[in-house]
C-alpha cells in the first residue's frame, strides 16, 4: 500500500489550506456545508473549489440535510462528490444518485460494523470514531481484524504522529483528517497538513 492510501483533508476554510493540501499531495478536499465550527458558505465554497485540479476531488459534507438542500449546495459550489455524514438511510442516497457523483457514505464505525462499502449504493464508506469530529484517537485495530468491504476510509482522531500505525492497524483504503491538522478548532495549520499527507503516502 506504501504511497497508494487515498488522503482526504476535510474542513478547508482557506485559500492558504486549499493550497497546501493540494501541493501536498492530497486525492481529495472536504468543504463542510452543514452546521459545524469548520462549516463555510457556499460562496466561498466555490471560490476555494474553482482552485481545485481536476485530479483532486472535491466533497461536499452534510449531515442530515433534506436531498432538495444538498442538490441546491451542488449547484452553488461545484463540488464533485457528496458525503453524507450520520444516520442516512440507503434511500436518501438512491434520491441522489442522479447527481452523477461519488457518493460518501460516513458513519461510525460501530453503527456499521459488519458492514461493505455499496450497502446503501454508496461509492466510498467512511468510518468514524464513536463520537465524531471529537479528535480523539479510538481502537483502530478491530478494523484490521475484519476490514469491511470495498474502499473504505478510515476517520477519527488521526494525526501526523498516528496515522501511519492506524494505517497499518486498520489497513484502510483511505484515511480522512480534520481536526487532526488544526491549531485550535476550525482552524487548519498547513505545516500540519503537509506533515499528515507525507505521514499517510509513506505508511
Amino acid at each position: 500500500m506504501s504511497g497508494n492510501v487515498f488522503v482526504k483533508i476535510c474542513g478547508l476554510s482557506t485559500a492558504v489550506d486549499v493550497a497546501a493540501a493540494v501541493e501536498a499531495g492530497a486525492d481529495a478536499i472536504g468543504f463542510v456545508l452543514t452546521e459545524s465550527p469548520r462549516r463555510v458558505s457556499p460562496e466561498l465554497a466555490r471560490e476555494l473549489a474553482d482552485a481545485v485540479p481536476e485530479s483532486v476531488l472535491t466533497v461536499g459534507v452534510f449531515r442530515e440535510e433534506p436531498a432538495e438542500y444538498v442538490r441546491a449546495a451542488v449547484r452553488a459550489t461545484g463540488v464533485r462528490a457528496v458525503q453524507l455524514h450520520g444516520n442516512h438511510p440507503a434511500a436518501a442516497f438512491a434520491e441522489l444518485s442522479d447527481l452523477g457523483l461519488p457518493l460518501i457514505r460516513a458513519t461510525s464505525a460501530a453503527a456499521a460494523a459488519g458492514a461493505g462499502c455499496g450497502d446503501f449504493g454508496e461509492d466510498l464508506l467512511l468510518l468514524d470514531a464513536p463520537v465524531a469530529g471529537a479528535g480523539e484517537p479510538w481502537d483502530w485495530s478491530a478494523l484490521g481484524a475484519k476490514p469491511p468491504a470495498g474502499k473504505w476510509v478510515l476517520a477519527g482522531g488521526l494525526s501526523p504522529a498516528n496515522v501511519a500505525a492506524a494505517i497499518e492497524a486498520a489497513r484502510p483504503w483511505g484515511v480522512d483528517v480534520s481536526s487532526g491538522v488544526e491549531v485550535r478548532r476550525g482552524v487548519k495549520d498547513p505545516a500540519l497538513i503537509a506533515e499528515f499527507l507525507q505521514a499517510a503516502k509513506s505508511a
